[in-house]
This record gives C-alpha cells, structure tokens and sequence, in this order.
C-alpha cells in the first residue's frame, strides 16, 4: 500500500471522523483557554486556533489565514456553536490584541454572555501550550502542507484522534481498540 492512500484516506475520512464524533464528546467546563500556533502552508505561515477547557479537554479549532480579530471572531463563533461546549464563564488568552476585539464584539452581537470575562495571562495558558505538543509532534514530521484545504483535513483527523486519547468521548475508555470499535461503529462497519 503507498503512503498515497493512507493520505487520501486521511484527507477524505478526517473531517467526516470529526463531524461524526461530536454528539459523542463530553461536556467541557466553562473555563475557555484559547491561543494560536503556527503551521506551514505551501511555504507559508497560517494559524491555527486551539481552545482547551482548564481540565485540558480540547473545546475546538480552527485553521486560519489571518491572525486579527475577524479570524478570532470566527475561531469563538464556531467553539460557542459546538454542542459539547458551555457558554465560557472566563476566556483566558494571551497577549494578542485580536481577541479582545473579537470578544466584544461577540458580545455585541449578543453571541456571547455580557458576563464573561476575558483575562490576558500568558502563564494561565500553559495548559493550551503543553496541548501544542502533541499535535506539534504529528505535524512537524510532515514538512509543512501542500494546500489549505488539505492541511484542514488532516487537521480535523490529528484533532479527533486527539480527543479520543484524552478521553474525551462518553461511550469508550482510552484504549486502542475501544477507539477502533467506535471509529467502526461511527462508520456503520460493525452490527
């Protein structure tokens, strides 16, 4: 078998794996920690946008362009649609302008509650830096991406696997096979 196939399978199989593991996910609290990282496109740098609850449960992500405040806006409009998600009682996040503007916004719009509060803490999100890492490790290797579209598949597949090791799904344990028998049952391969 070429490595082709395990990435057009990735490519095809990644974001529908996401879209069908959401029902499935546990709830988060409603401590929100956000922050981007930096992934390699056809030569360039996009964003990726990460948001992890304070028990290190992954909330959503998103992969961007642009780093300001309508990408920002986005990043929270598609975590606050997410069925597994609370409403954020506090948003940590770092030092970038953009999110302040993207949160009021937001509250402008009546998209998020008037009490949440934003704090601006670098070291309040280590837990959203430490959880980098592992999606790092798989990244790094691959030398960067030949198209947005694709680095967004693959993306959404590393995330939900991700999520199904930290255990983040209801029905499973953090096992392999038990990761396996979902996956399956999710696809309709399994009676």
């Amino acid at each position: 078998m070429a490595h082709t196939t395990i990435m057009r399978w990735v490519h095809e199989f990644g974001p529908e794996l996401d879209k069908r593991i959401r029902p499935y996910l546990k709830s988060t609290n409603d401590s929100f920690r956000t922050d981007e990282t930096y992934i390699k496109v056809k030569g360039q740098w996009k964003y990726l946008y990460r948001a992890v609850d304070s028990e290190g449960n992954t909330i959503d992500f998103m992969l961007s362009e642009n780093r300001d405040a309508p990408a920002a806006k986005r990043f929270f409009k598609k975590a606050l649609t997410s069925t597994h998600n609370q409403s954020p009682r506090v948003i940590t996040v770092d030092k970038n302008p953009a999110y302040p503007i993207a949160v009021q916004q937001l509250k402008d719009e009546k998209a998020m509650k008037q009490e949440t509060l934003l704090r601006q803490k670098k070291y309040l999100n280590n837990i959203i830096e430490q959880d980098h890492r592992f999606i790092k490790k798989i990244i790094k290797p691959m030398l960067g991406f030949k198209s947005f579209e694709t680095a967004e598949y693959t993306i959404a597949g590393i995330e939900v696997m991700h999520m199904l090791r930290k255990g983040q799904v209801e029905c499973i344990h953090s096992t392999v096979l038990s990761s396996v028998e979902l996956i399956n049952k999710l696809f309709g391969l399994t009676a």
